[in-house]
């Protein structure tokens, strides 16, 4: 059957039309919309594969598409990337991860401080960079570490590195860690390292790392793992499933990076799966609405694929999905509810297949199970027997 899986997720590619959009404030929200009305939006290889006929979005439908495609409804009950991966390997959550908009409460502090033997500055939903530049100088005057949270599921701690070692500050987060559990069980505690002054500036530094919270349950990935499977994790995968069910792990700094490493591992052989995350278009461009950056990135993962599909055997199934929409013309900073695509490609997969509109993004992971052979995941309905001829 099927011997290896490339799996992309374009993080935060939503492509509109989430049935449940008005309960989290995102009526009208559309990703794919707003890039195409830049005008600059070139995407031939995905139009090819059958992107904008996918039901309900908008662009100019490929007569004969080449690649099989879906449209992907979240049954989770969030919109981040930790709860958008799970469900895509077979786990839906059916309570959103905590957030924090007037940030966290004075018992929750209180044990950080604790922790970490510091005293915490901040305490707010913050940019990253905007709250290095507003609290940076009062940080290596006081000593106090900074503590913030944003739109999305996360403490993050920030501290300078001629101040705090690198070392201290993971130390610190593994701390904060353990403490974010149960009720305040956060979907990631993120170190974030940065240098500089208050004449100069202050940026942040490469030591980022991610604390993610344990999926509680076995995902696909621990399944074919299991299995005797390979799985190899591109880019954000470790962090996002805290390391389970990984094989291999290959960490980028950018889609560029993991474009590129994913294009090293096609001349690879082995047997399991291939697991890309593209943060850019949710971190970089999306968050900080930057719809020219976003289309740029998608123009350029188009020319990837591009060079990709040529290369495939003939036992290979290329799949790119999304885990929940960022919408670069939306108000405000946050994730937007969208449906999000799915385009499959393979010498077995047939063309001009329309797979419809999935309930559930863990039909995707139970697919993916069914190809590999390996045990199901516990949700998600698999079509590999529509999907390979």
């Amino acid at each position: 059957m099927i011997r290896r899986v490339f799996w992309l997720v374009a993080d935060s590619f939503g492509i509109g039309n989430a049935p449940d959009a008005e309960d989290f404030n995102d009526k009208g929200a559309n990703t794919l919309r707003s890039c195409l009305q830049s005008g600059r939006l070139h995407v031939p290889t995905m139009q090819a594969l059958g992107l904008f006929n996918i039901d309900g979005t908008d662009g100019t439908p490929c007569a004969s598409p080449i690649g099989a495609y879906a449209r992907l409804q979240e049954a989770s009950k969030g919109k981040d990337t930790t709860i958008g991966h799970w469900e895509l390997c077979g786990l839906e959550s059916k309570h959103p991860l905590p957030t924090y908009p007037e940030g966290f409460p004075p018992a929750v502090i209180e044990r950080l401080k604790s922790a970490f033997g510091r005293d915490i500055l901040c305490n707010r939903p913050y940019s990253g960079t905007e709250v290095i530049r507003d609290y940076g100088e009062e940080h290596l005057k006081s000593r106090a570490l900074i503590v913030y949270t944003s739109a999305d599921s996360v403490l993050q701690i920030a501290a300078h590195e001629a101040l705090i070692p690198l070392a201290e500050l993971y130390r610190c987060c593994e701390a904060a860690r353990a403490i974010m559990q149960g009720e305040h069980g956060v979907g990631r505690v993120i170190a974030r390292p940065f240098c500089g002054n208050a004449e100069s500036g202050f940026v942040r530094t490469a030591g980022r790392h991610d604390y993610s919270l344990l999926p509680p349950q076995k995902t696909l990935l621990d399944l074919l793992k299991e299995a005797g499977r390979e799985v190899i994790g591109i880019g954000k995968i470790h962090d996002i499933f805290a390391g389970q069910g990984l094989t291999r792990t290959i960490r980028t700094a950018n889609n560029r990076e993991g474009l590129s490493v994913t294009a090293s591992l096609l001349d690879e052989t082995f047997a399991g799966l291939c697991f890309v995350n593209l943060v850019d278009f949710d971190m970089v461009y999306g968050h900080r609405r930057d719809i020219d950056g976003y289309v740029r990135a998608l123009n350029e993962l188009d020319e990837a694929l591009a060079s990709f599909l040529p290369r495939l055997h003939a036992d290979d199934l290329l799949l790119l999905t999304a885990d929940h929409g960022c919408d670069p013309a939306f108000r405000g900073t946050d994730h937007t509810r969208e449906t999000v695509p799915l385009l499959l490609y393979g010498d077995r997969v047939p063309g001009a297949l329309n797979l419809g509109t999935r309930e559930s993004f863990a039909d995707v992971g139970a697919t993916v199970a069914d190809l590999l052979r390996c045990t199901p995941p516990p949700c998600g309905t698999s079509f590999a027997k529509e999907l390979i001829r």
